[in-house]
């Protein structure tokens, strides 16, 4: 089943279902979903001498890297980090890149990062060099929240000495330059209260800006769509269903093209589910004839402490196949292991 079959048959099913003037979306204590949980017994010194031993032997024993860090989780890796450094007088990251090498060289260091530096990473990668890769700016920016947002732009500063906005007014322009920062603001509704009569009115707004419009007016589309909260957000389209003979992102693909619409329709996806979102990147990753191993890596690596078990969840729904036979049909060798490690137990 493709994202847009699950969005409209659920957009379908559900709009009719509230009839208030507001309800607030069941909100119980927040449960993890990461598949890499903290290790119990948690002994940074014994980690340092087991990660010590296999970069010295006379082999480098990538097993024992690989078993050591997927079962850590980040806060467990800096504390490693920091022991590693205070036995050795090395840098940890330094001693396994310089052993390492191909994709398991990314996916270590990777690991090593906190989640807002391999957040700053992502982007530097993605606008350094020739071309930028603008789908991979807007997954980063459309799936964090407010405060991640923030820790990125710090951490971006803080380790190549730029600000995201100079970087987006360098590498991007035009409508999609506005949406980035837009974004970029970190002024997301993130709350839990859905106001049905504002979603009725966004819904009106985003109608009449595109589809009744001559010419469509982005800006309505960038504030909404910024702005609200993801239950809002679902609310709305569920509402433009009603208005529009087409779903909000097929009123998009016909009205839009190029990054600005590919970046909002990203935005709806996000906003809607974000683990549908990730099962389709990491689908499309492997499908057809060769793997994306850096969408694999970064879809694993960031959300291996978020929500990756709903992805894998949602990836066999929407696929009728586990993301873990997949990643062993499409890669091979240590960077099979450890992405497999990064999936979980299961």
């Amino acid at each position: 089943m493709t994202f847009f079959k699950k969005f409209f048959k659920d957009i379908i099913s559900k709009r009719d279902s509230e009839d208030d003037d507001s309800f607030q979306v069941t909100h119980k204590k927040p449960e993890f979903h990461g598949t890499i949980a903290p290790y119990p017994n948690f002994n940074p010194r014994k980690d340092v001498i087991f990660l010590e031993e296999a970069i010295n032997s006379r082999n480098v024993d990538e097993d024992t890297i690989i078993s050591v860090l997927v079962q850590r989780s980040n806060e467990q890796r800096q504390e490693i980090k920091r022991a590693f450094e205070a036995d050795t007088g090395k840098s940890l990251a330094d001693e396994l890149k310089s052993e390492l090498r191909s994709h398991l060289e990314d996916v270590v260091l990777a690991l090593l990062m906190t989640p807002a530096q391999y957040d700053a990473f992502i982007i530097r990668k993605a606008t350094k060099g020739f071309g930028t890769n603008e789908d991979v700016i807007v997954e980063v920016l459309a799936s964090r929240t407010n405060q991640q947002i923030r820790e990125l732009q710090e951490a971006f500063k803080e380790e190549y000495g730029q600000t995201m906005e100079e970087v987006i007014d360098s590498e991007t322009d035009g409508d999609f330059a506005l949406a980035l920062h837009a974004m970029l603001k970190a002024n997301k509704n993130e709350g839990h209260i859905v106001d049905l009569a504002l979603a009725k009115e966004d819904a009106r707004e985003l109608f009449e800006a595109g589809e009744e419009h001559k010419d469509i007016d982005i800006s309505v589309f960038i504030d909404i769509l910024t702005t609200r909260s993801g239950p809002q957000l679902t609310q709305t389209f569920k509402h433009y269903s009603k208005i529009s003979d087409v779903n909000l992102p097929k009123a998009l693909d016909m009205e839009l093209r190029g990054d600005i619409e590919d970046c909002l329709i990203d935005i709806v996806k996000c906003s809607w589910s974000k683990p549908a979102f990730f099962a389709e990147r990491l689908h499309k990753a492997m499908e057809g004839h060769g793997t994306c191993e850096d969408t694999l890596m970064r879809v694993l690596v960031g959300r291996s402490e978020v929500d990756l078990k709903k992805i894998i969840s949602e990836f066999k729904l929407m696929y009728g196949k586990t993301l873990q036979q997949c990643i062993l049909d499409d890669t091979k060798g240590h960077l099979e292991k450890i992405l497999l490690g990064l999936c979980g137990p299961n």
